[in-house]
């Protein structure tokens, strides 16, 4: 993985070379490998690099005999299959990242079509004259892009254009209103004003410092989205090769890669495969918590890494951390997720990163195959519980905000009307929905941010162009049977890891930040609430009542204020502090 930034001028003139270096010198956390950049005319281009595969000819910039050049925050998981289909081609090293760059020459604008991986890529073209910018279709890696009266810019992360000085941290109310409410954002605004995301699978061309197009290459099937009708058997099948295939492209690399393990039904299917495929034992690392009410899943991670021979290494998250690390978290998170699994995410990420620069996880497989519970309550009449998938805010009805609106559900109104069609199920709409929003804008920016701040690349198997292919044509009945959601996925782990005892009921992760806060209510209370982010939206008494009013739905409220304080601090008001969130919130 890597970080990557440019600058395309309107007038034609040569980018400012400091404003390049100091793009570079922000994104210097995503790649401490090593840094290239690119000058043509009015384009600028830079990558900092985390050498995963070739490390010997795999710096970047990357060139083609057409005079087009490449960055990229990649991994292309069947680079060897696309250099064996075009054999006539000269390749200059032995980068996955290369193939992308010719298949650009091929077939133009329409390249990412055959890219099976996670990226971000940007190619200037000179003979063209133009810029084309490209992410993935489920927005596993990111890329944000600005656009002024002089000059066109992108990055893979807004503190970085921020830092560069070509826009200011300002907020946008609407996304943070969004945010609270969520605890993420949706759609192409980001909470900053003036900074917009390039969204999962489009392809942005942009010519004269100016977009002209848009492209789009779908997560999801869009078309013959019937249910595919085979014998569970068959099925069973076809998962088995889907995943092993799956999981062993994202296992192409040339350092060590280890697993992030938390004893649910997603990552131990990774964990299965990965015992498979590999001849040498896994390493996988599981986050606890001890002295809290909430379930720990290390003993039943133990059990399941013993099962299979596995190294288990387990990583304690506790109160100390919380008040220490909060800081320094929230500031990794600059397109922010109000989501508590940054916490124990980005603890593990560090402790990973002393001897990996690749994990692996299992992100995607609730959206695929239907895990959530808000699935199930969909699928259920409103007289026995069903309801609209986030239909209820954070705050609704808590009265804290000074102002309350629906305007917060705006994003999932779009995302909802976009995903629903004829030819897909309720279920189908609502996972398309969540694949469209909730899956990049807070569980993969938490993963990219969290991993990233340690030079640590995170691969999904499961979003996979044939698994989602596979997992979302499924009938219903496949993914969600008894009221047990991912029902086949749990039945081919009972035949494949019987000690991963798929069906029983499960606590699911969950993070005591809501006991922490609770046992210094009384004296971190006031600091949000004088908080002038926090007083600008909220009542200040209402405020202090929320964190030592106990109970679920304050203590979600009262982590979203925190975070969202905290997360004021370090990226609009420019605080800094060594110290822990009292520090912070204290600090002058």
């Amino acid at each position: 993985m890597c970080g990557i930034a440019g600058l395309m001028t309107r007038d034609g003139m040569a980018p400012d070379s400091a404003t390049l270096d100091r793009l570079a010198d922000l994104l210097g956390h995503r790649g401490p490998d090593g840094e290239g950049k690119h000058l043509a005319g009015g384009v600028g281009m830079a990558q900092t690099r985390l050498a995963i595969i070739d490390l010997e000819t795999g710096d970047q910039p990357l060139y083609e005999p057409g005079g087009a050049a490449l960055v990229a925050n990649a991994e292309i998981y069947n680079y060897i299959e696309l250099r064996q289909e075009m054999r006539s081609v000269n390749f200059a090293t032995n980068s996955d990242c290369e193939p992308p760059l010719h298949l650009y020459r091929r077939d133009g604008l329409g390249f990412a079509k055959s890219l099976r991986g996670m990226y971000a890529i940007a190619i200037h073209d000179p003979i063209d004259g133009r810029l084309v910018l490209s992410r993935d279709p489920f927005g596993i890696k990111p890329l944000y892009y600005v656009e002024t009266p002089n000059l066109f810019a992108f990055a893979s992360e807004p503190q970085a254009l921020i830092g560069a000085g070509i826009v200011e941290a300002e907020i946008r109310p609407e996304r943070r209103d969004e945010l609270l409410q969520l605890q993420f954002t949706c759609g192409r605004q980001t909470i900053f004003r003036g900074i917009n995301r390039v969204l999962p699978g489009e392809t942005l061309i942009v010519r004269g410092g100016r977009i002209v197009d848009r492209q789009h290459l779908p997560a999801l099937p869009e078309d013959g989205e019937q249910p595919v009708e085979e014998s569970l058997e068959a099925a069973l099948q076809r998962l088995d090769a889907a995943l092993e295939n799956s999981v062993q492209v994202h296992q192409r690399s040339d350092v060590p890669y280890g697993l992030f393990l938390s004893g649910g039904v997603d990552s131990s299917a990774v964990l299965a495969l990965m015992a498979r495929l590999n001849d040498r034992p896994v390493r996988a690392f599981t986050v606890g918590f001890s002295d809290t009410t909430v379930h720990d899943e290390r003993a039943h991670a133990r059990a399941l890494a013993e099962a299979v021979g596995a190294e288990h290494i387990e990583v304690e998250f506790g109160e100390d951390d919380f008040w220490s690390l909060l800081p320094e978290i929230a500031a990794s998170m600059d397109d922010p997720a109000a989501d508590y699994a940054i916490l124990p995410t980005w603890k593990l990420a560090r402790e990973a990163a002393h001897e990996f620069k690749v994990v692996l996880s299992g992100e995607g497989g609730d959206e695929l195959f239907g895990g959530y519970g808000r699935y199930r309550s969909l699928l259920r009449p409103w007289w026995k519980g069903g309801r609209t998938i986030r239909s209820r805010g954070i705050f609704d009805g808590l009265r804290v905000l000074r102002r309350e609106s629906s305007g917060w559900r705006d994003g999932v109104d779009t995302a909802q009307a976009t995903a629903t069609t004829l030819a897909r199920s309720n279920l189908q709409a609502a996972q398309a929905t969540d694949c469209a929003d909730w899956l990049p804008n807070d569980l993969l920016i938490k993963l990219d941010r969290c991993l990233m701040a340690h030079s640590l690349e995170g691969r999904t198997p499961f979003l996979d162009p044939s698994v989602a292919e596979f997992a979302f044509r499924l009938p219903d009945e496949m993914k969600i049977t008894n009221g047990r959601g991912k029902w086949l996925l749990r039945k081919w782990l009972a035949g494949v890891m019987p000690a991963a005892r798929p069906f029983e009921r499960k606590r699911g992760f969950t993070v005591p930040v809501a006991e922490w806060i609770w046992r210094r209510g009384k004296e971190l209370g006031p600091l949000v609430a004088s908080n002038p982010a926090i007083e600008e939206i909220c009542h200040p008494n209402r405020v202090r009542q929320i964190f030592t009013a106990g109970g679920k739905r304050a203590g979600f409220a009262a982590w979203a204020l925190l975070f969202y304080a905290v997360w004021h601090r370090r990226h609009i008001e420019g605080v800094q502090s060594d110290g822990g969130v009292f520090d912070l919130l204290r600090a002058g």
